[in-house]
């Protein structure tokens, strides 16, 4: 399971340390009013140092029990997908651009979704493999290539083109993810309108039936 969760930047705990040396430098430290100064100080100093630098957000994996469903293959499609969901974690952690950690967000929330219909649905097990196998490695992969170009800090024509094409890329991606995860649910669309249509030929038999569905 997935939580967006606040690292603390270590900013705050160096402008302590740095605080602490220049007050060494100009006060009296086996003085006792000095010591209870410099804490009053150092307190004071890392509340508004850790105001002025809160950290960032990163998406950590929540350990939870893990458990089999009984069946090898269904367990695997959950193994992979846990693979696949961390790496994409450690990923939001290191890109700054927040369009692209917004779409990495709706990814690793569809692609959850996705993987989790293999418990419910095992015989959709084929097609979330090729989606495993294939749509989401590839994913990975253009946000790891994005990722390397984007701390390059320049311009250029093949770093900033390839930056501009994977970002537009990532919309269309989450819309090929929706469908996806949408197919999935076809027998189930069929069969509640098979459902709809014998319950209707039953409300007919029966007089029951006031109106059209």
């Amino acid at each position: 399971m997935k939580k967006e969760v606040r690292k603390k930047s270590v900013v705050p705990i160096y402008i302590v340390a740095v605080v602490c040396l220049l007050y060494a430098l100009f006060f009296d430290l086996y003085k006792l009013w000095n010591f209870i100064l410099l804490a009053v100080v150092l307190v004071l100093v890392y509340l508004i140092a850790s105001k002025l630098f809160p950290g960032k957000k990163v998406i950590v994996d929540v350990p939870v029990e893990e458990q089999s469903t009984g069946n090898p293959e269904v367990d695997a499609v959950v193994r992979e997908g846990k693979t696949a969901m961390k790496e994409m974690g450690r990923l939001y952690s290191s890109i700054d651009n927040p369009e692209v950690k917004k779409r990495i967000v709706e990814i690793m929330d569809i692609s959850d979704k996705i993987v989790k219909n293999a418990v419910s649905d095992p015989k959709d097990i084929p097609n979330i493999k090729r989606f495993l196998n294939y749509y989401l490695p590839t994913t990975i992969k253009l946000l790891n290539a994005y990722d390397r170009m984007a701390i390059q800090g320049i311009e250029g024509e093949n770093i900033t083109g390839s930056i501009k094409r994977i970002e537009e890329m990532l919309d269309t991606v989450v819309a090929s993810y929706k469908k996806q995860l949408d197919s999935l649910f076809a027998d189930e669309a069929m069969d509640i309108e098979t459902d709809i249509i014998v319950m209707d030929g039953l409300l007919r038999r029966e007089g029951l039936k006031d109106k059209e569905f």
